[in-house]
């Protein structure tokens, strides 16, 4: 089925501890259209300024990725300049030029309205709400946040929450959202305001999926080699959202499965600079390493007879 993502393309500048680079291309629905692209072809809107390289492009349009929504404006393409510490677990925010970003008003193609499946990457909750209303009746609506939109925006971002199918969302901002310190009653808060699931991600902790009722835990899939975290929540994202649109089916157990494959593509993510190891990941990969997650959460019933006293 199909899949719309609507967020940033951008160049990036990295630092970590493991090397740099200068705008190198990045992005929210970057990451998310080339993870999502192993299971479809996604459907992509976003703004880039005349100085963007046709050489991303190009390499997003071998994915498969249906580019006709992104549209080239007069001006620079949005950049962003980070740094990361040792542990790689939080981005310094060293310097963001919004450029032609900042004017970013969504416009889906005709051919992108029937979309089933919908992202919303991490943009104005306004905007967000601005695509919903040009998409006709999709089956499934997921949608991204940050501290800057709860903080800024929170009335905004409250009538989004409302609209959407699930909620993506870090331990910090789902607490920041909900007001609640534990993360259980913090998600089981944001499922009162309307969304059907909560996926809470935890970088190197695995992600937390709350529907109804139901939670389920998915450990991050354990990666020896990490150079660049950047874009690994919209990766994880992507890797979820195009195994949904792919089975069409949004039951418990797809649910579950879309986490693990989300994080099997985080994992892959974070093992090379930017997007640079999608430019060689083979399908035969992530299923070996679904596969090898599922090893890794197996064990065995208790004995029977273990505990003293019953």
């Amino acid at each position: 089925m199909s899949l719309l993502v609507v967020g940033s393309v951008a160049l990036d500048s990295l630092e970590t501890p493991f090397g740099h680079r200068e705008e190198i291309l990045g992005g929210s629905a970057s990451y998310f259209s080339a993870a999502s692209s192993y299971f479809g072809a996604p459907r992509v809107v976003a703004v880039v300024g005349e100085d963007f390289p046709e050489a991303h492009l190009q390499f997003l349009g071998s994915r498969g990725a249906d580019l006709s929504g992104i549209a080239r404006r007069p001006g620079r393409t949005f950049r962003w300049k980070g740094r990361y510490e040792f542990d790689l677990n939080t981005a310094h925010t060293l310097d963001t030029q919004l450029n032609v970003f900042a004017d970013f008003q969504p416009r889906l193609p005709e051919s992108f309205v029937d979309s089933e499946y919908v992202f919303l990457g991490n943009i104005d909750p306004d905007l967000q709400r601005a695509v919903l209303d040009q998409v006709r009746g999709p089956r499934f609506v997921a949608c991204d946040t940050m501290n800057f939109w709860i903080t800024s925006k929170r009335e905004s971002l409250l009538r989004t929450i409302r609209r959407v199918d699930l909620l993506f969302v870090n331990d910090a901002e789902v607490r920041q959202l909900s007001g609640e310190h534990n993360v259980v009653k913090a998600a089981r808060q944001v499922l009162a305001w309307g969304p059907r699931a909560v996926v809470v991600k935890r970088g190197e902790y695995g992600a937390l999926l709350f529907a109804g009722a139901e939670v389920f835990a998915a450990a991050a899939f354990p990666v020896p080699d990490v150079y660049d975290p950047t874009g690994a929540g919209d990766s994880f994202a992507g890797g979820f959202m195009g195994y949904l649109a792919r089975s069409g089916r949004e039951s418990p157990e797809v649910l579950r499965r879309a986490v693990v494959l989300g994080s099997v593509l985080a994992s892959f993510a974070v093992e090379q600079f930017g997007l640079d190891r999608f430019r060689t990941l083979a399908a035969e990969e992530i299923r070996g390493r679904y596969a090898e997650a599922r090893r890794l959460a197996q064990f065995e019933d208790l004995e029977s007879d273990l505990f003293a006293v019953g």
